[in-house]
């Protein structure tokens, strides 16, 4: 009997992409079906629930292993490829992992950079699964053509040692071809849809990096969340002296900046208190600027071009609340 295995492709997204489909396609040539979860995108628990039946519902399941270890489960601490990969052995069917070898992998880190290919943010977690997957069922990889040779093989060791239920053909011929038709649209959908996604990370990515006189976005977030000013208490409900922090402030009274604060005030008005001990602060970032007014030696600061700029990225990146 002609049976199609199911075969449950894991591994990290953005530096398997080429191993990945090198799998997919050798398990298409096999005359089987992969699936998989890459376009799931790591966030809940409803979505790790869909990750587990896929599983459940496939006879094999495959890990690809490079030098990532993937995004992180926030619930477990794991990533969600670690939790594929035990899980699958607690369902007592065939798995096996596809391992990058040294030299494959130092190729990857020459034409893609060696924080593309090397787990940068948990390299002790990735060290201690890579140790765990090593323990098991493995294959080492030299390259794509490897892959397909290695996947091949293993599925029809598979079959003969195991009594897999499989997808079995039914009467009618042409069902299983348009199966493996629409199964074969759905992968170059998501192919698509990943690159979609990964153009928009791109992006996202390059709008945090962006810069802001001599500093990028993120490190002026941090700088203004660290750097406090000091409220009078004759200028607070308590009556007490208080702290807000840079960032808070340039957003509660940005509008109030737009228009400017000036030195006509006496010492204790609260306008007079921004324009000497506040205001300054951010001039010194160019997201304010003094002007003289006319027919008088009093200044405005108000806020320049750079600092509106600013305050968009803010809004861009939902930090303000309404």
């Amino acid at each position: 009997m002609n049976k199609k295995l199911q075969v449950f492709v894991s591994s990290t997204y953005t530096d398997l992409k080429e191993e990945r489909q090198a799998a997919v396609e050798a398990i298409l040539d096999a005359g089987h079906i992969p699936a998989g979860m890459e376009l799931f995108k790591a966030g809940n628990e409803s979505q790790l629930k869909t990750i587990y039946k896929w599983i459940d519902e496939s006879d094999v399941y495959m890990l690809i292993l490079g030098g990532r270890y993937g995004s992180i489960e926030e619930k477990s601490g794991k990533s969600y490829t670690q939790l594929e990969y035990e899980y699958a052995l607690t369902k007592n069917i065939p798995v096996f992992a596809l391992v990058l070898s040294e030299s494959f992998t130092a190729k990857k880190i020459t034409s893609l950079g060696l924080k593309n290919i090397i787990e940068q943010d948990n390299p002790d977690k990735y060290k201690s699964f890579k140790s765990f997957v090593m323990s098991k069922i493995i294959k080492e990889v030299d390259d794509c053509k490897d892959i397909k040779i290695q996947a091949h093989a293993t599925l029809n060791e598979f079959i003969r040692e195991y009594d897999l239920t499989g997808w079995v053909r039914n009467s009618s011929e042409n069902d299983i071809l348009q199966l493996l038709k629409n199964n074969a649209n759905l992968l170059e959908e998501n192919a698509s849809l990943n690159k979609q996604i990964q153009k928009l990370q791109d992006q996202l990515k390059a709008k945090s990096n962006e810069q802001f006189g001599n500093y990028t976005f993120n490190q002026l977030t941090e700088i203004f969340q660290n750097k406090e000013f000091i409220v009078p208490a004759q200028f607070t409900e308590s009556k007490k002296d208080s702290t807000v922090n840079a960032l808070k402030f340039f957003i509660i009274y940005f509008d109030a900046l737009v228009t400017g604060v000036t030195n006509l005030h006496d010492s204790s008005d609260y306008e007079s208190h921004i324009f000497y001990h506040i205001a300054p602060y951010y001039v010194s970032f160019d997201f304010m600027e003094r002007v003289k007014l006319p027919n008088t030696t009093a200044q405005r600061i108000h806020t320049t071009k750079l600092g509106s700029a600013f305050y968009a990225m803010l809004e861009a990146k939902n930090m303000i609340k309404k």
